[in-house]
């Protein structure tokens, strides 16, 4: 069987939009609730990792990768925090990949509660890693920081990453548990 290459010609207008509209509710619960943080680069704690998460249960890796990309790296490009865009474009990409990926393993179909406290879990894991090691190049290269003590004042972000992270779970699970059984998405 000959396997065919995307192009955009095979791109459905329902996933366009459906990427799109998702871009847009996280760009939204990114920017309507928002507490600044942050020494030296600063950084922000808000809601959209929940919609960040819940785009990764709806659309799947790759829709899921694209809104999250697209909709958290619009609002830093839009605010105070542009320097952040592009690793925001792919760590936050990467958390909706990494969060479907788990998700949708296997058997599982973005339907059973304790897998997707494992895939949420796993993508913030692996956001507040990738925030804390892209603070550290900032804070080294940018402002020449010593490296000792970037380290030190990175870690200042990991504590608002995790309410963060706690939070966007707490809001993503049951609206992904009730839009799933709803089918809103297909």
């Amino acid at each position: 069987m000959e396997q065919k290459k995307l192009s955009i010609s095979d791109l459905k207008v329902r996933d366009i939009i459906q990427v799109a509209l998702m871009a847009a509710v996280t760009y939204i619960a990114t920017a309507v609730i928002n507490i600044p943080t942050g020494v030296v680069f600063r950084g922000v704690v808000h809601l959209g990792d929940s919609m960040v998460l819940l785009a990764a249960v709806l659309l799947g890796r790759k829709k899921g990768f694209f809104s999250a990309a697209i909709g958290m790296s619009l609002f830093d490009i839009l605010s105070p925090y542009a320097i952040w865009a592009p690793f925001t474009f792919f760590i936050k990409g990467i958390m909706a990949w990494i969060a479907a990926a788990i998700a949708y393993r296997g058997k599982y179909n973005g339907e059973k509660l304790w897998n997707n406290v494992l895939a949420f879990a796993m993508a913030c894991v692996w956001m507040i890693a990738a925030y804390y090691t892209a603070g550290v190049l900032m804070m080294h290269y940018i402002t020449n920081i010593g490296f000792s003590q970037a380290l030190v004042l990175s870690a200042a972000e990991i504590p608002g990453n995790i309410a963060q992270s706690i939070v966007g779970m707490a809001i993503a699970l049951p609206l992904a548990k009730v839009l799933k059984r709803v089918n809103l998405v297909k």
